[in-house]
């Protein structure tokens, strides 16, 4: 009989509302925002715990107040193969740049696969951290995030003034 992992919890509050962090002993596995388009509810066996999730949540909180452009932490999202690779590639878009979904399908040798990384983009478990707020529509518009636009929008916005660049920078 398969014993069940331990799935720890913390939230934590930033200027885009409440984050929920979770973690197993393999490293952050999901972010869910307060709001976001996917609600999702704890489960009763989780443990809530601050300590166990401290690694992430400096590491955000830095990230918000405009010290930190990349997160150093082990991450152990769960989905398909193409999704992780779609999450991994996430991770290679510069803090304060944009790159459309036609490109992300390129960097991922499947050229074809637009709609199916913009599917697995939605399904990101760790938004911010694998920054899925910095792929864009081909014509520039801001298109699906899970957090909704607005937080998409802020995002980009806080990256742009803390780098002092474009909105809209390529990658």
């Amino acid at each position: 009989m398969k014993t069940q992992e331990t799935i720890w919890y913390d939230e934590l509050p930033t200027p885009i509302g409440l984050l929920r962090l979770l973690a197993d002993a393999q490293g952050l596995r999901e972010v869910w925002f307060e709001s976001g388009k996917h609600p999702k509810s704890l489960d009763p066996r989780w443990v809530r715990d601050a300590g166990k999730l401290a690694f992430a949540r400096v590491q955000l909180e830095e990230y918000f107040a405009g010290e930190r452009q990349a997160f150093a932490l082990p991450l152990h999202p769960v989905g398909t193969p193409f999704q992780l690779a779609v999450w991994h590639e996430l991770a290679n878009i510069p803090y304060g740049a944009t790159i459309s979904y036609g490109e992300m399908a390129r960097r991922i040798q499947q050229p074809q696969a637009v709609r199916a990384v913009g599917a697995a983009n939605g399904r990101n478990p760790l938004p911010i951290v694998l920054p899925c707020h910095r792929v864009i529509g081909a014509d520039g518009s801001l298109t699906g995030f899970g957090g909704g636009l607005p937080v998409k929008q802020f995002l980009l916005s806080m990256e742009a003034r803390v780098t002092g660049g474009d909105l809209f920078a390529s990658a």
